[in-house]
This record gives structure tokens, sequence and C-alpha cells, in this order.
């Protein structure tokens, strides 16, 4: 039989801008789960209320300051209050809550510090498919391993893999590139699951251009960290 994971010092962490519309179901979701903090970085709605009324602890970051911002309040939050791992998702409603328990196991097993959820590309819209499948490939390059999918949010970090990421300097989505490195770096353990690819035409946060030059200026640095650790 396997391992029944103890969920009671696990904690999920959301970081939501602007999804007062769509916070809620997302928190009622994964609270059938988890305990669940949301991150409200900055929102001009009623995202915080919307969340808190849902059943989620509600953390604010005033003014908006990024998802890299928002993540590491959400972990320093868990790691005062002794939680032994977080899982993050989105609060558009791109993951679904009922796969956290895919998490839960796969760490109940193997105790990973990093566990990251990876998409099919195969089913996301064509312009998404391409860019992910690009970007995939430079930042496997810059990181001299297999990257299935850096971008995806739905993650599992551990305590230790928490405390490792509070230094980080992204303050965008281009963190979630950057604690995978961190991870390297540390000699951590990383692991990838498969998760389903949720797409409803909703809008995005992201700024194409602005992320596609952080993107790759984050490839650039990767590509120096990893060549100086070889030598």
């Amino acid at each position: 039989m396997p391992t029944r994971p103890k969920t009671d010092r696990l904690l999920a962490v959301i970081p939501a801008y602007n999804e007062a519309a769509r916070v809620p179901l997302v928190v009622t979701r994964a609270s059938a789960h988890l305990s669940v903090l949301v991150v409200d970085d900055g929102s001009t709605d009623a995202t915080s209320t919307r969340a808190e009324a849902a059943g989620a602890e509600v953390l604010l970051q005033i003014p908006n300051r990024g998802k890299g911002v928002a993540l590491r309040a959400g972990f320093r939050w868990a790691l005062y209050r002794g939680y032994d791992a977080v899982l993050t998702l989105d609060a558009d409603g791109q993951h679904d809550p009922d796969e956290i328990p895919r998490f839960l196991r796969a760490y109940a097993t193997d105790g990973t510090d990093l566990i990251i959820g990876a998409r099919d590309f195969g089913q996301m819209p064509l312009s998404r498919r391409i860019a992910n499948t690009a970007g995939g490939r430079a930042f496997s390059w810059a990181l001299g391993q297999d990257v299935p999918d850096n971008q995806s949010g739905y993650r599992l970090l551990s305590r230790r893999m928490m405390a490792a990421v509070l230094e980080g300097e992204e303050a965008g989505f281009e963190f979630e590139m950057e604690m995978i490195v961190t991870c390297v770096q540390h000699g951590y353990t990383l692991a990838w699951i498969p998760i389903q690819t949720i797409y409803n035409g909703e809008g995005s946060h992201i700024r194409p251009w602005a992320h596609t030059r952080n993107f790759f200026r984050v490839v650039r640095r990767t590509r120096r960290l990893m060549r100086s650790a070889q030598k």
C-alpha cells in the first residue's frame, strides 16, 4: 500500500494578481487537499476578499511586485510557521487542484526537493507551443540537462528548497527558471510529473516582449553559472 502523505505540514501557496473571478474556485478545490495561502500581489480588484471568503489565508503584497516576489513572500510565511513543504499553483485555473495528491504521493515516496508538473506542449495553442518548445530547448542547453517544462507554476518545494530560493534575484515569472538553477546548484533532487494542460482562451499577465527579453537574460546567466561550476 502506498505511503499516505501527511498534509498537515504542507501548504498550498497561490500567487494571485487581479484574479477575483477565478481564485475562489481554485481556493475551494485546493482546500480539499491542503491548507491554502493566497499571496495577493497588489491586485486592484477583490482578489483578496474573495480568496479569504473561499477559505484561504491571505497575505497582501502592496504594490504589485511580480510573481517571483509574491512566491518568496509565501515561502517566508510558510517557513516561519514551520511547514515542511509547499505546493504552488496558479490562481487562474490553469492547474487542476485535483492533481495535488499526485504531488503529495511523489513527495511522500521520495522526499524530492523540487517536483514540477510538466505540461504537454502539444495541447497548447500554437503560439505558446512554439514559444515553450523553443524556450525549453534553450534553457536545457544552458543548464546542461533536460528540462521538460521550465515555466510550469505547478510545483512542490521541500523546506530546504524554499529556504534556498529566498535570496533569488528574479521578481517576475523568470523566478521559476531561477528556482530550477538553484536546485541544481545545491545538488538537491529534482523530479517531474505529468499534469493536464488547461487553456480556456483566458488572457495572461505575461508581457510578451519583456518576458522574452528576461527569459534570454536568465538563459545567458544560467549558461555562465553552469560553465563556471564546471571549471
